[in-house]
């Protein structure tokens, strides 16, 4: 069954033909085309984590890809859990690490690692910024469990700005 958990990889090697959907639903998921992203995105994102890079309900691409596959609908809500609202920590004089992830992507790489190493040596009290094309939900779910706040800011569909505080 398809559920807010499935693997985006998953999906669309069980079901081929869903790729073309999750794309139309997610546009920056047309990355899928990147062999290193098909690799690295798709093999760890959640269909959940991808409804919130598309700014869309995870039962409303959830309840399309079960219905394009033919299963029963999903009823379920969830919450992403991504901070949008400026947190009382931000101050940009605390910014003391930044990435630019498109430019690593850009090149073919995928910056996943670079940003948890920074995050990981980032000292206490401190920001580390990332912008990014997307929104990296698998990203942000991994700072978080190394105990690492977040507040994303989205300037354009395919221009974020994530930052991290290390408490």
């Amino acid at each position: 069954m398809i559920t807010p958990k499935s693997k985006v990889l998953q999906v669309i090697e069980d079901y081929p033909g869903l790729e073309e959907v999750i794309v139309n639903y997610v546009p920056a998921f047309r990355a899928l085309k990147n062999p290193i992203l098909r690799k690295t995105v798709a093999r760890t994102a959640t269909l959940q984590q991808a409804a919130a890079i598309g700014g869309l309900k995870v039962e409303e691409l959830v309840n399309r890809l079960r219905k394009e596959a033919g299963q029963d609908p999903f009823t379920q809500g969830e919450d992403f859990g991504f901070n949008t609202k400026k947190p009382e920590w931000f101050d940009p004089r605390l910014v003391s690490g930044e990435l630019n992830a498109k430019e690593l992507l850009d090149r073919g790489e995928h910056p996943v690692n670079q940003v948890i190493a920074d995050l990981k040596a980032m000292k206490n009290k401190s920001i580390y910024k990332l912008e990014a094309p997307f929104l990296p939900a698998p990203l942000i779910d991994k700072a978080s469990s190394l105990n690492v706040e977040h507040w994303v800011v989205k300037e354009s569909d395919e221009k974020y700005f994530i930052y991290f505080y290390k408490s």
